[in-house]
């Protein structure tokens, strides 16, 4: 008994794994989807079962998992529900792959390679010949390496099953060597994205290079990078694409800005000039763009954002995870001129306009885009002076410590954190967080020197006497001064200035006076 009660369990919770994923799925799905999805079942006077199930899911979106067996099992009493969610769940995705073979060159590609296997196994040969062919050319139009990679492999395949008619030996080689090339330049595209690859893990898992030793870390990878590109020596979108990124992340994550907005500039053309070979999602657009804003946002050319904000708006996709990334990105860029320049104001209502298209689905993002989202929201509040309300945005964070302690902003977020904490007076708290904080830096590679000051600043009573505040003030700027001239300090002040708000602590005026003043005189120094 106690062995088929296990059984039992486990295939219950196994089912409630498949019915969660299907929730997910049809939650997920876009409006023309669902269009797909209802002329595909041909709804007639009763409704299959799973028909049934999937209305059940759709108009009720936040219900527990329990709920969606139950009311099933209500309408369908004798149905199996274990089968009904797992035939369900597969014909959702086949009807979303039958709406990708129209819109998606990468599936039509892909489709048609399957259709000549089955032409070629009904012994309809001719046609199957013409359907690799046109697989072929089209893969070199768009560049699909991978599908021309299996249309060439197959197409000779069939011509040894056929004992070659009517090819000659030189006809035979010539294809062999366009297949050996196409080998090369998939193991050259492999070699490069693994670098970049390797380069965005180091910049997302250990944050931006903190010492010159750790950026000259990252010299091997571009020394390997250039050579891939160097021994190429035709013409390729691919290839062109990761090169540019990777320059681009490798400038940004040392601080040099300005080359890396050249860079993703020359990206953004090339990107411009290929919309043919743009996927339904085109990820690697959106970072070109989002490159190119942060590079803009950094040297304070706010003017200079709007072309590329605008860009980012016009952007189309039937993906509901890459639509609310893009919502996310949007809202920030346009977010980081009003908060940079202290105008907490129009952050706020910036921040109003986008609460129900980004903030009621905040957990929808990836957790790296929720930890920014929070930490700039957390930001807005404070400049507004409600810290009650700053410091609750950023819980959501930190009290789900384990799953946001690998990225490198957490440390950024928990020195927030710390300074909304001295403004709520609790000094207990910030003592307990800064002790807790020293333990983990101390197991990191390098600390920052605006966290040591921040560390030495809290735990200090702050001068009641003016000249005694005056000496501090003028102390405390010079050691600003070493701190924003280190190319490594830049990167955490870029994301918020630690040491705006202590000037405006010391000097008795107001946050956004001191980041108006700020960006005032470095974008004059900058021009």
């Amino acid at each position: 008994m106690i062995f088929i009660h296990t059984i039992y369990i486990y295939l219950f919770c196994k089912t409630m794994t498949k019915l969660n994923s299907l929730r997910l799925l049809i939650h997920s799905m876009t409006q023309s989807e669902k269009k797909t999805f209802r002329m595909k079942t041909n709804r007639k006077k009763n409704d299959p079962d799973y028909l049934i199930l999937y209305d059940i899911i759709e108009k009720n979106r936040e219900k527990p998992l329990s709920f969606y067996r139950s009311e099933y099992l209500k309408l369908k009493p004798g149905a199996s529900f274990e089968t009904t969610v797992k035939y369900l769940f597969e014909l959702l995705l086949e009807s979303m792959q039958e709406l990708r073979k129209d819109r998606d060159n990468f599936y039509h590609l892909f489709d048609k390679i399957f259709k000549a296997r089955i032409l070629f196994e009904k012994s309809l040969l001719d046609e199957s010949f013409e359907m690799l062919d046109y697989v072929i050319g089209h893969s070199e139009q768009y560049e699909n390496y991978h599908a021309l990679l299996l249309a060439s492999r197959m197409e000779l395949e069939y011509l040894l099953a056929l004992n070659f008619p009517n090819i000659s030996e030189k006809m035979l080689l010539k294809k062999q060597f366009k297949l050996n090339e196409i080998l090369n330049y998939l193991r050259k595209i492999n070699a490069q994205s693994a670098l970049y690859e390797i380069l965005k893990h180091r910049v997302i898992t250990k944050g931006h290079p903190r010492t010159q030793k750790q950026k000259e870390e990252l010299n091997d990878l571009v020394f390997s990078e250039i050579s891939i590109v160097a021994s190429l020596n035709l013409y390729n979108f691919e290839i062109s694409k990761l090169h540019q990124l990777f320059q681009a992340n490798y400038l940004i994550s040392v601080g040099d800005y300005k080359s890396a907005l050249n860079a993703y500039i020359e990206l953004n053309n090339l990107f411009e000039a290929n919309k043919h070979l743009w996927s339904d999602h085109p990820v690697y657009y959106l970072h070109t763009l989002e490159g190119v804003l942060e590079s803009l946002r950094s040297i304070h050319n706010y003017e200079g954002m709007t072309h590329f904000i605008n860009q980012l708006k016009v952007i189309e996709t039937q993906s509901a995870d890459f639509r609310i990334n893009l919502t996310c990105i949007t809202f920030l860029y346009e977010l980081f001129p009003f908060l940079d320049r202290g105008d907490f104001t129009s952050s706020m209502a910036l921040m109003n306009e986008y609460r129900e298209k980004l903030y009621d689905k905040l957990f929808t993002l990836g957790r790296a885009r929720q930890a920014e989202l929070c930490l700039y929201t957390s930001l807005i509040f404070f400049g507004n002076a409600e810290y009650l309300k700053a410091h609750r945005f950023l819980n959501q964070i930190i009290l789900r410590g384990k799953n946001y302690y690998y990225l490198p902003l957490y440390r950024t977020i928990r020195l927030v954190n710390l300074i909304i904490l001295y403004k709520m007076g609790d000094y207990d708290l910030i003592r307990y967080e800064i002790r807790s904080m020293k333990r983990d830096i101390a197991g990191a590679t390098k600390d920052y020197k605006i966290e040591r000051f921040l560390f030495r600043f809290l735990c200090r009573q702050m001068p009641t006497v003016a000249f005694r505040r005056q000496l501090l003030l003028e102390k405390t700027m010079k050691d600003f001064g070493e701190i924003r001239q280190d190319v490594f300090e830049r990167q955490i002040l870029r994301i918020f200035d630690f040491t705006a708000w202590v000037e405006s602590l010391i000097r008795r005026i107001p946050l956004s006076d001191v980041l108006h003043q700020r960006i005032g005189s470095e974008s004059f120094q900058e021009n």
